[in-house]
């Protein structure tokens, strides 16, 4: 009975919604072909990139859902440890709610734990999860090995993330329809997060909702800070990507204003781990803030040893925005 969640997962082509879009039944499998004494499931509601707060969202309305989701993977994994990682702001806002909604919808009796987490984008990357969990220093891994194999104090360790548990739960119901959420930020009439289908491009979904700009614009998709950059005509049949967020931008914004806020989120939630990252990040800001004009060329020569060197996902994604923010955006002007 446990095997046909994961079916109808793979049936209902679930991908996982942190951002990296890995095949969800996949994961739940490799993890359960694992031969160990004991495996952890942890709902990972960290969510610390600007842009990004559909998290929040999602518990603060659909809580039972996400709880039925683990519960669901706990059954599958046949294991009893739940962790449930949540940055220290939306816990005191719900905290208390969400330990509620565990207690009265926790029917097998699952072992649960809350992890407060102090709020950091570095500290969502899945291995560096782990570390702050065992009380280590919240930093990445080394991969592999992997956490499906060598996770949470060595055993295999299944992470997902808030809205990946909750289409879980969807499909579970058989009410999954393909939808996703997408967090609308920016100069419009009305930002904010919105469940739609995944397959609508962005210019569509800013139609349906009342916020397409009567201004000349450019977007943002998966993150306000790692995500990728599109120009108005590219929004006609660009579909979102990454974790869901959409940040609208008037087409006049002063690049050097914009670049600098991407480069002081990246500086500012640099673990330090690794030199191309913490070194790169700094130089990039150094680089822009002293300079009149916009060093394109110097700039890229930065980027491709962060993008080649860094240890992680956070220094090697800092090119993402800049580039295609160039490409599709500057080259375009």
């Amino acid at each position: 009975m446990n095997d046909d969640i994961v079916e109808k997962i793979e049936q209902a082509g679930l991908i996982g919604r942190g951002g990296a879009g890995y095949p969800t039944a996949k994961k739940w499998r490799d993890i359960k072909s694992v031969q160990s004494d004991k495996k952890y499931v942890i709902c990972n509601a960290s969510e610390g990139e600007i842009g990004l707060f559909k998290d929040i969202h999602i518990l603060e309305n659909h809580p039972e859902e996400v709880v039925h989701g683990m519960e669901l993977a706990l059954d599958y994994l046949e294991t009893n440890k739940a962790f449930f990682n949540i940055n220290r702001n939306y816990y005191e806002k719900i905290g208390p709610m969400l330990r509620e909604v565990v207690q009265h919808h926790n029917y097998h009796n699952h072992d649960f734990q809350f992890f407060i987490e102090e709020p950091s984008y570095i500290g969502g990357e899945e291995t560096a999860l782990l570390n702050a969990i065992e009380g280590k220093r919240t930093e990445p891994r080394q991969k592999p090995p992997f956490p499906s194999v060598f996770g949470l104090f060595g055993r295999p360790t299944l992470i997902n993330n808030v809205e990946t548990f909750f289409n879980v739960a969807l499909v579970d119901k058989n009410e999954y329809k393909g939808d996703r959420f997408y967090c609308i930020s920016g100069p419009v009439n009305s930002p904010g997060v919105y469940h739609l289908p995944a397959d609508w491009d962005i210019a569509k979904v800013l139609r349906e909702t009342g916020n397409y700009p009567d201004f000349e614009f450019f977007v943002q998709l998966g993150g306000s800070a790692s995500g990728l950059v599109f120009n108005q005509e590219q929004a006609n049949t660009q579909k979102m990507v990454g974790a869901g967020g959409l940040e609208i931008y008037p087409k006049d914004t002063a690049p050097k204003d914009l670049l600098l806020r991407w480069l002081y989120f990246y500086q500012r939630e640099s673990c330090g781990k690794c030199a191309p990252c913490r070194m790169g990040t700094y130089a990039l800001k150094e680089i822009i803030e002293e300079s009149t004009e916009i060093p394109w060329d110097e700039i890229f020569k930065v980027l491709e040893v962060t993008k080649e060197t860094s240890f992680c996902g956070l220094g090697k994604s800092v090119n993402e925005p800049i580039e295609s923010y160039y490409s599709n955006v500057i080259k375009e002007q």
